[in-house]
């Protein structure tokens, strides 16, 4: 098989090059059912010859234990990966189920220094903040984390579900070098405000769940139905009831564009995300999640796909049809807060 480098994008204004598609490392180890820890080894490996250099996690995602299964991956890779991980989801030790939102600088800072130990590095590539706790000003919780990119423990900044104004708020206080938001052909929320925004303070987008968290790839159409009682998409409301029987009829323009191009439906769910970064004028990486080797084959290979403008307006009513909202309870996002 010949591989093809992926070009690159930048971070922010000052922020590291990095392949045009990331790697969302969550399901690795927690949220989508059983996972096989050798064939998400191989994943890594396999992500970084084809040009994948940003890769993706949290400290929420298994109470640590992605970062720690990840850690061996990045030592062995350390200068050429940028490590992206995340704090404000706290997990209450009586009730591991919850999350908590923290923003606050006691928390920041006990939320740092365990990340560090447990991807066992020196310094994180890309911090986020997961999480918006709107009783804690963003200015606030931005000055923690830039005394953090003072004190040698972060290199860059970034922010996740955040509104155009939080953003703004942001930026005033320290440089950001991207924004992680759900971004698909299902999820379009953030171009009224936060992309925008973006495009004007030069920050990246990141968007995560590209593939509608595997609903926009085909391979599952009703998540009690066809996925392990583990599996957290069976709590979304898009994915069950009559609303995941609405959603898998709209992938029929998705069908006719793939069989277009000989592509896969998540081939050109991916490749219409690659294209918002022409579309609106900013660097966009989305990072799809998987866990197989070929997946990511796959995923790689739809950065090649170029739609054409028939093909966007095909898809362009997509998200404005889809029946119910991507979480529950929408608060802790910014379409939250808009």
């Amino acid at each position: 098989m010949t591989d093809h480098t992926l070009p690159t994008a930048r971070l922010g204004d000052g922020g590291p090059e990095v392949g045009v598609q990331g790697l969302g490392c969550m399901g690795m180890s927690f949220a989508y059912g059983p996972t096989d820890a050798d064939a998400s080894r191989a994943t890594l490996e396999r992500a970084l010859e084809l040009g994948v250099t940003l890769y993706d996690t949290a400290d929420a995602y298994g109470a640590g234990e992605n970062e720690r299964f990840l850690s061996p991956f990045f030592k062995a890779h350390r200068d050429e990966v940028v490590i992206a991980t995340k704090f404000a989801l706290s997990i209450p030790p009586d009730d591991p189920t919850k999350r908590i939102i923290r923003n606050d600088e006691p928390y920041i800072r006990q939320a740092v220094e365990a990340s560090l130990r447990r991807l066992d590095v020196d310094v994180i590539d890309l911090y986020y903040m997961h999480r918006r706790d709107p009783d804690v000003p963003i200015e606030e919780t931005v000055a923690v984390m830039a005394d953090l990119v003072r004190e040698g423990k972060v290199k860059h900044l970034g922010l996740s579900e955040v509104t155009g104004d939080e953003l703004r708020a942001a930026q005033g206080v320290h440089p950001i070098a991207a924004v992680q938001s759900e971004w698909s052909l299902f999820s379009r929320d953030i171009e009224a405000g936060v992309v925008p925004a973006a495009r004007e303070l030069g920050v990246a987008l990141v968007p995560y769940s590209p593939l509608g968290r595997g609903f926009l790839t085909g391979s599952f159409a009703d998540a009690e139905k066809d996925l392990t009682a583990g599996d957290f998409r069976r709590q979304q409301p898009r994915f069950t009831g009559d609303n995941a029987a609405a959603n898998a009829a709209l992938l029929a323009p998705v069908r006719t564009v793939a069989e277009a191009h000989g592509a896969t439906l998540g081939q050109i769910a991916l490749a219409w995300a690659q294209q918002r970064a022409r579309v609106h004028g900013l660097p966009v990486i989305p990072i799809p999640g998987t866990r197989k080797p070929a997946r990511v084959e796959e995923n790689t290979a739809a950065t090649r796909i170029v739609l054409t403008e028939e093909e966007l307006s095909l898809l362009e009513p997509l998200a404005g049809k889809v029946a119910g909202d991507r979480y529950a309870d929408m608060t802790f996002t910014s379409a939250g807060r808009e």
